[in-house]
């Protein structure tokens, strides 16, 4: 195994239709204790999009494209409340299992979850004042441009898509930090083939540049993690 290079072919687990299904609803749930622990989101909400919102001076609408379980829609929605923000925001995942564990997680007053992908939404020529993704780019092969373009057409503010650096110091502390966390679940197995899966800062840049050209820019807001960053062109 290298980690020099980007393998694409690996397959999570998760993404089997025929996966075990009670290990799959474990992992949706469970990825609201690691990605607190890991994804970096407390940074890039503080730093990036709660300036945004407050800028807008009225109420918001955001999208999660990919919400899986809906822990980080939840998470949003608890901060920017509790920073006097009026933010709606809309979850949507293809996925039917992800959805039902995102909408058993009971009621969150100012959010709703929705079946969808973004190529839906842009036909129904729905906006947003932000998009954002989380654990997403990392899936996408050849289908990166389209979602890239979707993400911009979708958005009227600003763009975050959130995802893993790939490196071996990546790869090793995940390896052992995941133990507590693993049981019952795919987070050891798809977490490693996730790393695998995903870009240096370099190659994220250089893949977004091939799409939508000078729309996007690439930041390591904190260690191991990428955001890239657009502006909307609703």
């Amino acid at each position: 195994m290298t980690l020099a290079v980007r393998d694409d072919r690996l397959a999570e687990l998760m993404d089997d239709p025929d996966c075990d299904p009670d290990a799959l609803r474990a992992t949706l749930r469970r990825f609201g204790t690691v990605n607190r622990l890991v994804s970096g989101w407390g940074v890039v909400y503080r730093t990036r999009l709660r300036p945004h919102l407050r800028a807008l001076g009225r109420p918001a609408h955001v999208l999660d494209i990919g919400s899986g379980g809906g822990d980080l829609v939840a998470r949003l929605a608890a901060a920017a409340r509790h920073d006097g923000l009026e933010v709606t925001w809309t979850g949507i995942d293809p996925d039917p299992r992800a959805h039902e564990v995102a909408t058993a997680r009971g009621p969150i007053a100012t959010a709703s979850f929705r079946r969808s992908d973004a190529a839906t939404l842009v036909a129904e020529g729905r906006t947003y004042d932000a998009v954002l993704s989380n654990h997403v780019l990392h899936h996408l092969g050849d289908d990166l441009p389209a979602f890239a373009e979707e993400s911009l057409t979708l958005s009227r503010g600003i763009v975050l898509h959130s995802d893993i650096a790939r490196s071996r110091l990546a790869y090793g502390l995940y390896a052992v930090g995941i133990t507590p966390f693993e049981r019952g679940t795919f987070l050891r197995t798809d977490g490693l083939r996730s790393i695998r899966r995903s870009y240096t800062r370099a190659e994220l840049a250089a893949a977004l540049e091939d799409s939508s050209r000078g729309a996007w820019t690439v930041q390591m807001p904190v260690p191991f993690r990428l955001v890239a960053v657009g502006r909307g062109r609703a």
